[in-house]
Formats: C-alpha cells, structure tokens, sequence
C-alpha cells in the first residue's frame, strides 16, 4: 500500500492542477477578445493542461528512477556486507587449523640442541604465528560482531569503567570521573559485554601508546540531547593529523604503532559496537599532545525502559 501512495498523491495533484488551470484560464478568457474564444481557445487550454501533464509525468518518472537506484545500492551494499562476514569467518575456519599445526611443530624443534641463530628464527617464527592466530580471530569477532543478537539489559556506565581500575597494572593508573551528585549519570540500555569490550579496547589503546607518566582519564558524562559520553582521554604520543580519519577502519595501524602490539581490529569493534547501539564514535588527536576518543550512547530515561 505504501508503495503506491506517491503516484496516488502524483493522479490527485495532477487532477488538482488541471481544475486550476481551467477554472484560471476560463476567467482570463472571459476577459479577452473574441480571438482567444472559440477553437483557438480550446487550443491553448488544451496545450497547457498537455505541458502540465508532461511536468508531472516526467517528476513521477524522475522519483521512481531514484527510487530504484536507491534500493539497487541498498541491496548491493547489503550482499557485499553478507559475503564479507562469509569470508571473514571462512578465513578463520581455514587458517586456525594450519596456524597451531606450525605453532606445534615449532615447538617441537625448540627442544632440541640448536644453534642460537637457529632458536631465535624459531621464536621469531612462533611470534609471527601467534600474531596470525590473532588477527584471524580478531576478523572473525568482528564479523560476529555485526550480526550477533544484542542480549540487552540496563547498564550502567560509571560500573563498567569501575573494571578498568585493575587494567593499567601497579605501575599505572587510569583516572575514572563520573558525575555523582545532584545528578548522577542515566543508565544506558545495551549488551552489557560488548559495551565493556568497546571500553576496554578503548583504555587499551591508550595505555599501549602512552608511557609511563602520560594521564590516562576514564571518563563519563551527560549531553545534551539524552546522549551519554564516554570519553577515554591520554596524554601519549598522539596521531598524525592525516591518520586521523583512518582510524576506524579495519586493519589499520598508524605509523607510531612499530613495536606495539595489536592487529588494528580494536577500534573497529568499537565502531560496530557503537552502531549496534544507536550511536557513535568520535576521535580528537594531536601528535606528541595526547588523545580523546569518544563512545556516544542514546541514554536510558525511565519513560523507555521497559
């Protein structure tokens, strides 16, 4: 039935129009020469009810072209995320078998009486397989990611960052404000893991790109528009200016990630997250000044729970 209803609308402006231009035209015609009475004005009444008709035809035309080219976008766009998760979770099913078959025939060489040029080739090779072993999982909990069904609940968010306290080890520490009183911050509604999982990527990354003395802050709070912020903020080595807008992207590692370990899946996950949820996520760097990313979530009023 809603299909339909633009060329309903289309006939009765059609209709509408062509009244107008009669009940118009009969009362300028009224006030003319006799030369444009007759067949002649016949003639022109009929030549611009055509061109009105011809107006309206081709805009009826024009929407359903757009309408269809939309929907053919849609459904390519929808296939192409489909045969990606196949691929994703193809790759994980072909490649973890092989992966801990080399981990395991690497293990049996190191017990042997090697060469130390030859035991370093080794653990070199071993650390290579289990970085492997990572990313394919990885790829994998990420196309999971985007289908797997939402187990939602009421979450609180000042909680969820109360886990990150033990994350930075004794050495190091995240500092985590929320606001408390006179209002103290709305719950979200949301699965409750994968939102501790898009928090904790988050913590994660700034500790492996900050050092020890860098201001690591956890942070939450109230916006307008009943959105709740989740900021995790470092004081670290910062990002390029012209890597910033690639940093949600899959498999990407900036040029100060050498040497620090992650497969560039982190903040992807926290991407898909985001949207699964309703929301959003935004980044603000400066390199050598430090990083803010932000975890935006519809909050949670007593009117919509339920």
């Amino acid at each position: 039935m809603r299909l339909r209803m633009p060329l309903v609308v289309g006939v009765v402006l059609v209709a509408g129009l062509i009244a107008v231009s009669v009940v118009v035209a009969s009362r300028i015609w009224a006030d003319q020469d006799v030369f444009l009475r007759g067949p002649v004005a016949g003639a022109v009444a009929a030549g611009g009810v055509l061109i009105l008709l011809a107006m309206v035809a081709f805009g009826l035309v024009r929407w359903r072209i757009s309408r269809s080219y939309r929907k053919g976008l849609d459904e390519a766009e929808s296939q192409a995320q489909q045969e990606r998760r196949r691929f994703l979770l193809r790759l994980d099913h072909e490649l973890k078998n092989p992966v801990q078959a080399i981990r395991a025939g690497l293990a049996n060489l190191e017990g042997g009486d090697l060469p130390s040029d030859a035991a370093n080739l080794i653990r070199s090779t071993d650390a290579q397989a289990i970085r492997v072993g990572r990313l394919v999982g990885d790829l994998r909990k990420l196309a999971e990611l985007e289908t797997q069904p939402l187990e939602e609940t009421e979450v609180d968010v000042g909680e969820l960052l109360s886990e990150l306290e033990g994350l930075a080890g004794p050495e190091r520490t995240i500092k985590i404000v929320t606001p408390q009183a006179p209002w103290p911050l709305p719950p979200v509604w949301g699965d409750r893991d994968l939102l501790s999982l898009a928090i904790h990527n988050l913590a994660s990354n700034a500790l492996k790109f900050s050092n020890e003395g860098d201001t690591i802050e956890a942070r939450a709070s109230e916006e307008e528009g009943d959105v709740v912020s989740i900021e995790i903020a470092d004081t670290g080595r910062g990002i390029p200016s012209d890597e910033v807008s690639k940093v949600w992207e899959e498999l990407v590692r900036g040029s100060h990630s050498q040497g620090v370990p992650g497969t560039g899946l982190g903040l992807a996950m926290v991407r898909v997250i985001a949207e699964r949820h309703g929301g959003r996520t935004l980044l603000k760097s400066q390199e050598g000044a430090g990083t803010v990313v932000r975890l935006e979530l519809p909050a949670l009023r007593s009117s919509s729970r339920g």
